[in-house]
């Protein structure tokens, strides 16, 4: 607490005094009485109260709509701009993180953009309880009225809450179209994974463009074609993509039509990853550039011995195809997957597969997704460019 670290575990509450009911504010003070901040109550979560302030403050709507302020402020520094603001200089994105939770100071509370649309997440119980404070806030400060909520995360059972989402504000299209780095991708809103869209690669989908030309591409858990579509722009020679859901690969192909990339360069294969990946071993095929874009295999530190095996059985296969010279680009979105865990899991991937290997970069979330100092788990996105030798 003193480190401002801003959860608050039960097995570190000595007492409750009052009734408190699920996302209702509370004071909190040390085992001696010293005034600590305020926090939102969650009497069905292990995390028992995430802090909304370390200091004498009241939490109302004034407080919600300062803190979407501030959020929206430094990420106009940063390039990232709402519709309607000119101002210069100008991320090349019109899709963005625009609140990240503990690390702008709203926890458990997403909002994210899509060009003229919001999308808000309220993924623990003092979000809920200000639901409508946060919808109303978000619509003052941006402008922006078309408002979708998708609070249907699975991480909402772990705060006894039901899985929730639909129309927040104004009437908002099931779809919507962004522009990233000069491509475009059709988003489906109501059904994607997330709130959408993986803003947090964009920098990285970037990056594979340099990666990428004349090389076999293979794209793992492709989902709607971020990778392939950046590894076309890359001048790559063809590119496998994998997916396991059938929706998710109609609308990668909808977004290669949409850009304008020849059919021919691109197959897409809807199966499990992993079976595909030891198919291909065993048909003894190779590519020049893996790309591992898994779901989240640890939500918490609870699940990392068994996400750690998937990791490491994903990754070795990917070694294994490929060719002297080529490019593993593996990521983990597993928050309870630290960044030194996974590159261990990482090199003993290439140990056992028998081959030697650099790690040549490493990645990590886009500015839009801060990480806070004082919360190193709002670090969840770890990513490695390995160049096998």
């Amino acid at each position: 607490m003193r480190r401002r670290h801003p959860w608050i575990f039960s097995g570190a509450v000595d007492g409750v005094e009052g009734d408190a009911a699920a996302g209702d504010t509370v004071e909190v003070r040390s085992a001696e009485g010293e005034a600590m901040g305020r926090a939102s109550y969650s009497p069905n979560s292990q995390i028992r109260a995430r802090m909304w302030t370390f200091a004498d403050e009241v939490i109302d709507f004034e407080f919600l709509r300062r803190r979407v302020r501030l959020a929206i402020d430094q990420r106009a520094q940063l390039g990232f701009r709402l519709p309607g603001d000119t101002r210069q200089p100008r991320v090349e994105t019109d899709a963005f993180r625009l609140i990240f939770a503990e690390s702008d100071g709203l926890p458990g509370f997403i909002a994210d953009v899509y060009h003229d649309t919001l999308v808000m997440q309220c993924l623990a119980a003092g979000a809920e309880f200000w639901r409508n404070g946060l919808a109303e806030a978000l619509a003052q400060e941006t402008g922006l009225r078309q408002l979708l909520e998708r609070s249907d995360a699975d991480v909402r059972e772990l705060e006894g809450l039901l899985p929730r989402a639909g129309p927040a504000g104004e009437g908002v299209a099931s779809s919507v179209v962004i522009s990233e780095h000069g491509l475009h991708f059709k988003v489906d809103l109501e059904h994607g994974q997330k709130t959408g869209f993986y803003l947090d690669q964009c920098n990285n989908r970037k990056r594979l463009r340099d990666l990428a030309k004349g090389r076999r591409v293979l794209d793992c858990f492709c989902y709607t074609g971020g990778f392939t579509l950046n590894a076309l722009r890359g001048e790559a020679e063809s590119v496998l993509a994998v997916d396991s859901s059938a929706s998710a690969l109609a609308l990668a192909g909808e977004n290669v039509a949409l850009n304008g990339f020849s059919e021919a360069r691109v197959e897409f294969r809807e199966a499990d990853v992993f079976e595909f990946l030891r198919r291909l071993r065993d048909q003894g095929r190779t590519v020049d550039l893996v790309i591992l874009d898994p779901p989240k295999f640890a939500p918490t530190a609870a699940h990392a011995d068994k996400a750690a095996r998937a990791y490491k059985d994903i990754n070795l296969l990917a070694f294994k195809l490929l060719a002297p010279g080529g490019i593993l680009v593996t990521f983990s979105c597993s928050g309870g997957v630290d960044r030194q865990l996974f590159q261990k899991i990482v090199a003993a991937a290439a140990l056992d597969a028998g081959v030697d290997a650099q790690i040549v970069e490493q990645l990590s979330q886009g500015a839009d997704h801060p990480i806070a100092l004082q919360f190193p788990e709002s670090s969840y996105l770890k990513g490695l460019i390995c160049m096998r030798q």
